[in-house]
């Protein structure tokens, strides 16, 4: 399995997105590529390749699993691992999120100083 460096973050909200930028690679040391939007996101897939997508669920225009549904059907990116940012938080809506290639869910609000080891430890569990 390949170590995570690349990671495709796609988030509405610019203080959100501010925050895990600092979060991943300040503290986690990742490469993060950011969009705002789903549309957004496949602007810079293929150039910036990640190996995950890190996707908040609820944003205006492409949901999170509808940018995930648009980017897995781009050749190559069939199986990109994704995990999805919400603050739903009950059990059963966040299992309806995980499909085939979905490696996890984090809860926002997150621990900034916590999150590059919580994507570190989904990807390291991941099948």
């Amino acid at each position: 399995m390949s170590e995570l460096t690349k990671i495709l973050h796609i988030e509405d909200e610019a203080d959100i997105r501010e925050i895990a930028q600092m979060a991943l690679e300040l503290i986690g040391g990742f490469e993060v590529c950011q969009a705002g939007t789903g549309e957004a996101a496949m602007d810079v897939l293929e150039d910036f390749a990640p190996q995950l997508v890190l996707s908040d669920v609820q944003m205006p225009g492409m949901t999170g699993p509808e940018a995930l549904a648009t980017i897995r059907a781009v050749p190559g990116y069939e199986t990109i691992p994704c995990i999805y940012m919400t603050a739903k938080v009950m059990e059963s809506e966040r299992d309806a999120l995980l499909g085939d290639h979905d490696i996890g869910v984090i809860s926002k609000p997150f621990d900034p100083t916590a999150l590059a080891d919580e994507i570190r430890g989904l990807w390291a569990q991941r099948g």
